[in-house]
Parts: C-alpha cells; sequence; structure tokens
C-alpha cells in the first residue's frame, strides 16, 4: 500500500514535470529511470522512509556499481527534485537540502582548434542534395549553437530574409539565435534543390527515406555525419555536434563577447554553466600576464 503510494506520488512528480515545468520527454525518462531504481534498491515503503541513511546506502549501491562520481549525481539531482515536489505538496519527507552531491573535477571541453574546424567545415564540397544538406546543418550548427535536438526540430518556414530566429529549447524556453552569411547561403542552396514537400528543414535521405512515414532527420544521423567528415577531415579527436556547439562559444568568448551574452545565445538556466568555458578562453589574461609579469626581475 504504502509503496504504492510512493509509486503514485513519482507518477504524479513525473507528470508536474511534463505539464506545469515543460520538461522534455527524455528528461522526465531519465528521471523515471533514475527514481524507479533508487525505490527498487532501497525499498522504501513512504516518503517519511526517504532518510539520509537510506540516500546513504543508496549511494553506496551506486559506487560500488562502478559508476562515476557524475553519474552518481544524476540520480541524486532527480531524488532532490522529486523530494522537493513533496515538500512543496506538505508530504512529510527527506529535507532535499540534506542530500549533497558528489564532488567532481572541473568538466573538461572536448574541442577542435579553429583549422580543424575549418577542414571540418569545408568536407561536403559537392553539389549533391546529401551534400548541400550536410553543409547547410555544419554552418547552422556553428552560426547558431543549437543543440542537435534543436537542430533537427527545426522546419522549412524559417525566413531566411532575416539575421535571427526564435528556437524552442531546454524546458520549453525560447530564444533568439542569429544566422551567419554563410548558413544562409548554404540553406537556401540546400532548400533549392528539395523537391519533397516534407515540412522538416533538415530529412533524410537514400534508402532510409524510401520507406519512411516521416523524412525528419534525427540527431543520431546527424551525429555519424559529422563523425564522418570529422574523419575525413583526419581529426583524431572525436567530434560530435555538441563540440561545435562548444567551438561556437569559445569563438564568441575568445574574441570578446560577453558571458551573459553568451549564456543566453546558448539557452543556459543557469550562468554557471556557461562559466565552464571561461578557463579556456583566458587569453587576455594570458597575454596581460605575458607583458606585464616579472618585468622589475633582473
Amino acid at each position: 500500500m504504502a509503496t504504492n503510494q510512493l509509486a503514485a506520488l513519482k507518477t504524479d512528480f513525473l507528470e508536474h514535470l511534463e505539464l506545469e515545468k515543460g520538461r522534455s520527454l527524455k528528461t522526465i525518462e531519465n528521471y523515471d529511470h533514475y527514481l524507479t531504481r533508487f525505490l527498487a534498491h532501497t525499498k522504501v515503503s513512504s516518503p517519511a522512509g526517504v532518510t539520509e541513511q537510506v540516500v546513504r546506502e543508496f549511494r553506496i549501491i551506486l559506487n560500488r556499481q562502478g559508476l562515476k562520481p557524475k553519474t552518481q549525481n544524476y540520480y541524486l539531482i532527480a531524488l532532490r527534485a522529486f523530494l522537493k515536489f513533496l515538500r512543496k505538496r506538505d508530504i512529510d519527507s527527506l529535507n532535499p537540502e540534506r542530500i549533497e552531491l558528489a564532488k567532481v573535477g572541473q568538466r573538461d571541453l572536448d574541442l577542435i582548434t579553429a583549422e580543424e574546424l575549418n577542414r571540418l567545415m569545408n568536407g561536403p564540397k559537392g553539389n549533391s542534395l546529401g551534400e548541400l544538406r550536410d553543409k547547410a546543418i555544419l554552418e547552422l550548427l556553428f552560426s547558431t549553437g543549437l543543440r542537435v535536438s534543436e537542430l533537427c526540430g527545426l522546419n522549412r518556414d524559417l525566413d531566411l530574409t532575416r539575421d535571427e530566429f526564435s528556437v524552442r529549447g531546454k524546458g520549453e524556453k525560447v530564444r533568439v539565435v542569429f544566422l551567419s552569411p554563410d548558413a544562409k547561403d548554404a540553406i537556401k542552396k540546400y532548400e533549392a534543390k528539395r523537391a519533397d514537400m516534407d515540412e522538416a528543414l533538415f530529412v533524410q535521405m537514400g534508402k532510409n527515406s524510401k520507406n519512411a512515414k516521416d523524412l525528419r532527420l534525427t540527431p543520431r544521423s546527424v551525429e555519424r555525419m559529422i563523425k564522418r567528415y570529422a574523419i575525413k577531415a583526419g581529426i583524431t579527436r572525436k567530434v560530435t555536434p555538441h563540440v561545435v556547439r562548444h567551438v561556437f562559444a569559445t569563438d564568441l568568448l575568445e574574441n570578446g563577447a560577453d558571458l551573459r551574452a553568451v549564456q543566453a545565445m546558448l539557452g543556459h538556466a543557469n550562468i554557471a554553466t556557461t562559466q565552464v568555458y571561461t578557463h579556456v578562453t583566458d587569453k587576455y589574461l594570458r597575454d596581460v600576464h605575458k607583458n606585464f609579469h616579472g618585468k622589475k626581475r633582473k
């Protein structure tokens, strides 16, 4: 009975994330996975049964299963959000602030050099529909810093007479992104070559598209495409759509852009997420140190 009560509250919480918070279905699916696993391992029978000791024992299980601290934190973040939801409903349970996240090292960014970026962007050179599409995708990713899911969700109603458009990102938040002349030109050439009537801006091609009801390109397909061009460009490190997003952000910061502006363009809810880029973009500080440090020493 009590277990069913907690499971029902979990369902209420997930529906709350979807309807009131506007979280993506993928986020809800992840939270469902983390919380279901917590309930299965701990055998908690009621909201009041969620104690610090229970959470500690669950963390030990995760740690002994070889999960990295960063991955363990995903479970703890989901649990804290669930407990916060219970408190707002005046349901007695553990104070979410009592759950501390595992310490993790500073996040390392996967970056490629400017030269490698140029080689990647110049990968699609032909005039076939496929290469025109791939060129448009690469130029659009670097111009806007879009997440791959946001890119795949775009439709053909993009107004290319303007240099900007709105995109709906994480948490259903709308932000403005900007089109470079190269991106606009690449999209125009790709669109001019298309003969299908699908509403998606970027579509599948070849054998996979013949029997498909929905031609919209998937994030996985974009990842495979970028990997192929990275190999072609002789880039040995892993290159993904998110790497291009990283390069978009660091390029802006290195050229003097304000951190808050970059935060807005990336669609980060918290500026702390954007600050991860600053430790690789302190060229100005390096130059100051080089030019002015230790000049009086003999």
